[in-house]
C-alpha cells in the first residue's frame, strides 16, 4: 500500500496512512505457546495434559480430551474454545498440548 492510502484507526480514532497501521498492527500479534512451546493458532485442536474442574458448569474434563477449533484471545495464556455442554470455555495454555 502506498502513502496516499489512508485508514480509520478505531483504537486511536485518527485516519493514518495504511502503511503505518500495518506496522503496527504487525507488532501488536501475541505469540500463544502450548505447554511444550508448540505454538497456537486460531483452528488449532488441542489436547488436555490434566484433569480439569470447570467452575459453574459442575463437570470435570478429564486428561486426554480434545478441544477442536480454538480461537485465540489476545491474552498469552488464555484460549477460548468450545466444548459440548460447557458454553465460554476459557483454557490457560499452560494446561494443553497442540495435537
Amino acid at each position: 500500500m502506498s502513502d496516499d492510502d489512508y485508514v480509520y484507526d478505531e483504537a486511536s480514532g485518527e485516519w493514518v496512512p495504511a502503511s503505518q497501521l500495518a506496522a503496527t498492527s504487525a507488532e501488536d500479534v501475541v505469540e500463544v505457546r502450548d505447554s511444550v512451546g508448540n505454538l497456537l493458532a486460531d483452528g488449532d485442536q488441542v489436547t488436555l495434559i490434566k484433569d480439569l474442574t470447570v467452575k459453574g458448569a459442575g463437570q470435570t474434563l478429564k486428561r486426554g480430551t480434545l478441544i477442536k477449533s480454538i480461537r485465540l484471545t489476545g491474552d498469552a495464556q488464555e484460549i477460548d474454545c468450545k466444548y459440548d455442554g460447557i458454553k465460554g470455555l476459557v483454557l490457560r495454555a499452560e494446561f494443553v498440548r497442540k495435537r
